[in-house]
């Protein structure tokens, strides 16, 4: 009866181009603040720079979304809903970074502990898996705008619903941050919140962080150098393969050198981590293409590759809510220019209240992570208290910050 309930509310708060549709949700979890205050000691997190307010239930959700051509899709996500809470809560959408391994798993770490962060202190964050992950179905496809926006969008959508029978209420304020391929989800999400001119999808503000946002031109330039992150190159053309047809498909893997045309079928098939792809690959990403289609690439501004990659940058448009693009300039995977180019950009084209922060010149994209992460949340605190712009967050806490990262 709950679920049947969810779904007539999920459509009462649908605008007029919004798809969710649920399907079922299940709390998988439950933590105490006597819980969190154990987690919290586990993992060493400082309860004054990250405080514990309120206990945290989990549920896992399987909704459709839309999909390529008008059809839907089967995808997942998560729900961290804090407990016990008399106030409205504030809603906010947390985009995660790259992911291999199609089948979710849940240890509290990395970015689902993200989640339990701005949870605990009294944020309802929805936790979008991406098409073809989690308990979904389909490709998973990588770094395309619209996709990645309408995970969060109607997952959005039906958690607001469930509000309603979880006895918490909702304000009218959204957030929207990501790492990673989460930065370039939170500039996806957050554009196309505002194309709808729909105020059941205003943001608050958002702040996508170490994301690729020109992958045709800024982005592109690790394919030539030894990289890191090898994998990322056939994922993205195997997503794009699927969307676009860029090859015929039978002929797909043959746009791979041998013996990459027979291992990348293998590698993506599921079963790999990050480490044992990249290890299988070449070092510089465009050693593993035929040379005339990079060829085509650097040569030809109407290849198809191109073009589409211009079409799933996202640059060059103007964010009208404020946003904090953060960025660290030792970052080896995502390079900083992106970051640069989109608010210089952004500034060009008349946003008002979007602005830079430079979390540290010394952080890989790792480390990074986690102080772009407390820089979001006290960017976002203050328009909980009161701020129309956002500011930098409480001298004292910063100072705090400035503190640990010396010693890191």
């Amino acid at each position: 009866m709950k679920h049947f309930i969810l779904v007539l509310l999920s459509f009462c708060l649908l605008s007029k181009s919004a798809f969710a549709e649920l399907i079922s949700y299940e709390k998988i979890d439950s933590f105490t603040v006597e819980d969190l205050n154990r987690v919290w000691k586990e993992k060493s997190v400082p309860q004054m720079i990250a405080p514990i307010t309120y206990g945290i239930d989990v549920y896992n959700i399987i909704y459709y979304t839309s999909w390529k051509k008008g059809k839907k899709v089967k995808v997942s996500g998560m729900y961290f809903a804090p407990t016990n809470i008399k106030k409205e809560i504030p809603m906010m959408v947390y985009n995660h970074g790259t992911v291999v391994i199609p089948k979710r798993h849940i240890d509290y770490n990395g970015e689902s502990m993200i989640c339990m962060l701005f949870a605990t202190d009294g944020y309802g964050v929805v936790f979008p898996d991406y098409t073809g992950l989690g308990y979904g179905e389909g490709t998973h496809l990588y770094h395309h705008v619209e996709s990645e926006a309408s995970v969060g969008k109607d997952l959005l959508v039906i958690a607001r619903a469930m509000n309603q029978t979880l006895n918490l209420q909702a304000n009218d304020q959204l957030f929207i941050t990501g790492y990673s391929q989460g930065g370039h989800a939170t500039m996806a999400l957050h554009k196309t919140l505002e194309s709808l001119q729909d105020e059941n999808f205003k943001v608050t503000a958002s702040s996508p962080m170490s994301g690729a946002y020109d992958l045709a031109n800024t982005q592109n330039a690790v394919m030539f150098r030894e990289y890191t992150q090898p994998h990322y190159l056939p994922y993205l053309l195997i997503a794009y393969n699927e969307l676009y047809q860029i090859f015929p498909e039978e002929d797909f893997y043959n746009a791979f050198q041998p013996p990459y045309d027979k291992e990348i079928p293998k590698l993506f098939e599921g079963a790999h981590n990050v480490g044992q792809i990249n290890d299988a690959l070449p070092k510089i990403p465009k050693d593993m293409i035929r040379a005339d289609l990079i060829d085509q690439f650097e040569n030809n501004p109407n290849f198809e590759l191109k073009k589409r990659l211009e079409e799933n940058s996202l640059y060059d448009w103007k964010p009208e809510a404020p946003m904090q693009i953060c960025f660290c300039k030792g970052d080896e995977e995502v390079l900083y220019e992106n970051a640069i180019l989109a608010h210089k950009t952004m500034k060009e084209n008349g946003s008002k209240h979007v602005r830079l922060k430079h979390v540290g010149k010394k952080y890989r994209h790792h480390d990074c992570a986690n102080f772009s992460v407390v820089y979001t949340k006290f960017f976002f605190d203050s328009f909980r208290k009161g701020s129309k712009k956002g500011r930098k967050g409480p001298f004292f806490k910063r100072w705090l910050v400035a503190i640990a990262k010396m010693f890191m």
